[in-house]
């Protein structure tokens, strides 16, 4: 596995830090953004399960400072590449002792990588949802800190990201199954309709296939309603208008989940539509803020 990200923050589905929020608040989110990229990076890895739990481990480390584990725990040689994987970490706690900013949400997301180092199947629905509150919820809560809003937001802060987690999971779960064989749609969703797993690796969805998709975008559309007011309660301006951005954007791929094959259909926004979408959700938000 190379050290270089597979993708950066230009390649996610949704801004990350982009010019709407302030400056100042920039430096801690992409902090963040590189820790978690690279934390991914190791738990999708072709390294074996225990070597990656010992990069993890050296990044939790890294969080308080301690920096790369000691000879004697240091990663395996075939993942020598990986062998510096705490600087991000360690970036990432300078950055939030100098601000007075929480490392509980960095800690919390190391669990969803521990998880995925190890575990490769999601049982049900509400195990894909614990797991959301692992890998999604702490980025979300992470960045209120950082604007010091009112931490009786977050559960609408978790359902948009729990929500966009899933966006992610569903766009890419025929990528995931053939790369590296995890599966986030729910087993007992498959078994329902007799899909296998393995149906997952084809050039195009069953039509029952399709439909638990669909299934999955509905209960999509359902976490979203709940995080709709999220952008009208958030008092820095600049944030509100992101995730008003950020909803917009989620609402209709989940829309486009509905009626195309992600194993077979572009399920990601083009650019252009992208930058109409955002518009739009900007023009409606700053006219419902006056």
């Amino acid at each position: 596995m190379s050290d270089a990200p597979t993708k950066t923050h230009r390649d996610e589905n949704f801004p990350v830090a982009s010019w709407i929020v302030a400056a100042h608040h920039r430096a801690p989110i992409m902090a963040f953004y590189r820790f978690a990229r690279k934390a991914d990076d190791i738990a999708d890895g072709p390294a074996a399960p225990d070597t990656k739990l010992a990069l993890l481990a050296a990044m939790r480390a890294g969080l308080d400072g301690d920096g790369a584990p000691k000879a004697d725990s240091a990663p395996k040689a075939d993942s020598a590449p990986e062998a510096d994987s705490a600087p991000e970490a360690m970036a990432l706690g300078e950055i939030a002792r100098a601000r007075g900013l929480s490392l509980a949400h960095a800690h919390d997301l190391l669990g969803a990588f521990v998880h995925d180092a190890t575990v490769n199947r999601t049982p049900d629905w509400p195990a894909l949802l614990a797991y959301c509150a692992q890998s999604a919820a702490p980025v979300g809560r992470f960045i209120c800190d950082v604007h010091g809003e009112d931490r009786a937001l977050w559960p609408l802060s978790d359902a948009l990201c729990a929500a966009l987690q899933i966006i992610n999971h569903l766009q890419d779960c025929g990528r995931d199954y053939r790369a590296i064989d995890r599966v986030y749609v729910p087993d007992d969703m498959l078994a329902a309709v007799g899909v296998p797993a393995a149906d997952l690796g084809g050039a195009r969805a069953s039509p029952a296939l399709r439909g638990v998709i669909r299934e999955a975008a509905e209960r999509t559309q359902t976490i979203l309603a709940v995080a709709k007011p999220f952008a009208g309660r958030i008092r820095d301006p600049r944030l509100a208008a992101e995730v008003a951005v950020i909803q917009a954007l989620a609402e209709d791929l989940t829309r486009l989940l509905l009626t195309r094959d992600p194993l077979y259909d572009d399920v990601h926004h083009s650019k252009p539509r992208a930058a109409w979408l955002a518009l739009g959700a900007l023009g409606r938000h700053l006219a419902a803020r006056r």
